[in-house]
């Protein structure tokens, strides 16, 4: 399956402009296929080409995906660079954006979707890695966003997250999430960024509020082991697509599959050998 690749700039109600890049499905003798849609949210760098060859790897199996640049606050659409600098300007950004900013970019990605003409106009899934991996959790917020793929989400766990550094996210999607909905959520157990007793946190907060999700703990997996460049030495490929076995379950359950209205089934399961 080929990929066309484009974006759009789209307006942003601080007056700021967000780009979307777009990154789509092509099958030669069938220009009216339509396909679910993903959104992905990319690290603190915005959109580099790791994100893109993430964001390319989900479209070729059959979605359209959208990944914004959510630094249009402060900067254009390019990515920083993986250096000090870069990194600094980042987490500056990360803590400097209102979280109501970040709630319009994905708001404004889902409209995009819809108004693709490629889009299959029913389900929408998200994923990202570290920050996106938090900005995908929140996506769920959005209820046209079915399911996320939470690829070392930060900053939940301390809800650190935007301006004032006060996220309200674990406590409103473990209340809001619907039984429709569901995720997957994946560490490494050498992850730096988020700690042994800040997993626990969210685990049992979303399991007390009775969410459907799939907790991974992969052992000596490090923060960034998606990332197949500039990854400081923590890149591993062979987790990774063991991981995306993960993701692609999920969405090609929840996203291609017309499941039809959730039926919550109580039955307690029969416990046999």
């Amino acid at each position: 399956m080929l990929i066309t690749e484009s974006y759009q700039d789209v307006a942003t109600k601080d007056g700021t402009t967000l780009r979307v890049y777009i990154y789509s499905p092509s099958i030669k003798g069938y220009p009216g296929a339509k396909f679910p849609g993903v959104i992905v949210y990319s690290e603190i760098y915005q959109v580099t080409g790791p994100v893109k060859r993430f964001a390319q790897r989900i479209a070729s199996d059959g979605y359209v995906v959208v990944a914004p640049a959510i630094y249009h606050n402060f900067i254009g659409p390019e990515p920083l660079p993986y250096d000090v600098p870069g990194t600094d300007k980042g987490n500056q950004f990360k803590i400097e954006k209102p979280l109501e900013s970040y709630d319009e970019d994905n708001k404004l990605c889902c409209d995009v979707l819809y108004g693709l003409p490629n889009f299959d106009g029913k389900k929408i899934g998200a994923t990202g890695m570290c920050l996106g991996g938090h900005l995908a959790f929140r996506a769920l917020l959005d209820k046209r966003v079915t399911c996320a793929t939470c690829f070392f989400p930060t900053d939940i766990h301390l809800k650190s997250l935007g301006l004032g550094k006060n996220d309200d996210s674990l406590e409103r999607v473990s209340k809001e999430a619907t039984k429709d909905q569901e995720m997957v959520l994946i560490f490494g157990t050498l992850d730096t960024h988020v700690s042994p007793d800040g997993r626990d946190l969210i685990r049992k907060t979303l399991r007390d509020n009775g969410v459907r999700f799939t907790f991974l703990e992969v052992l000596d997996a490090q923060h960034a082991f998606i990332r197949d460049e500039f990854s400081k030495g923590r890149f591993d490929a062979a987790i990774t697509q063991s991981c995306l076995g993960f993701l692609f379950e999920q969405f090609n359950r929840k996203l291609k599959i017309d499941l039809g209205e959730f039926v919550d089934d109580n039955k307690p399961v029969e416990h046999v050998c």
